[in-house]
């Protein structure tokens, strides 16, 4: 017969486990963000109101703390996809997420660069490009078939582009040259078919 005192289920520590690895990732978010991707983890596991033991139970190194704190960001990046693509305005919506993912790629960058001198930084680098490609695509799938954005553009087309902008300016003091950059891509995505309407007029006369 059990009682009705018996032993409280083990669920509320695992809830427990939960939150301390969600919570360490947000504090190295921050940390990350303030130190690059060499900061102390000591000083991640302070933040977040844990100790050194519990960091690395759930992170047993660098490399995996990084790998969390990266599909993290993505996973935000490709909600917002998702969010945007209700949008009234596909174009806008498109262009919103481009912006974002710029952000994304510039910010990043010495996260990636980190992961890619550990021992295997292949599987998660290809997952993550997979669920970047796929944000863009559904995203500019519906730019396409509501006609605005040229048709011959890819998804991947547009995401080397942003990344090229990330890097190029990686050391640039020009503040805003990423954003001018990005919208010659937009401005290539939409105005290119406009334009070859004008260059192509029809029975004689300008299309507009």
């Amino acid at each position: 017969m059990t009682s009705t005192h018996g032993h409280v289920p083990r669920r509320p520590r695992r809830t427990d486990a939960r939150l301390n690895q969600e919570r360490l990732i947000a504090t190295a978010q921050e940390v990350f963000a303030e130190a690059g991707p060499e900061a102390s983890l000591n000083e991640v596991a302070r933040r977040a109101g844990v100790g050194p033991g519990t960091l690395y139970r759930h992170f047993p190194n660098r490399s995996a703390l990084l790998t969390a704190v990266l599909r993290d960001r993505i996973e935000t990046l490709c909600a917002l996809a998702g969010a945007l693509s209700s949008s009234e305005s596909a174009d806008d919506a498109l262009a919103q997420w481009l912006r974002a993912f710029l952000v994304h790629a510039r910010v990043n960058q010495g996260l990636g660069g980190a992961l890619m001198v550990e021992e295997e930084p292949v599987a998660l680098g290809l997952d993550c490009h997979r669920l970047i490609l796929d944000a863009a695509a559904d995203l500019l799938a519906q730019a396409q078939r509501r006609g605005t954005a040229r048709a011959d553009l890819t998804a991947d087309d547009l995401v080397q582009l942003v990344v090229g902008i990330a890097l190029s300016t990686a050391r640039s003091h020009d503040a805003e040259q990423p954003d001018r950059l990005l919208t010659l891509v937009l401005d290539a995505t939409y105005g290119t078919p406009r334009q070859r309407a004008v260059r192509e007029p029809l029975n004689g006369s300008v299309v507009a």
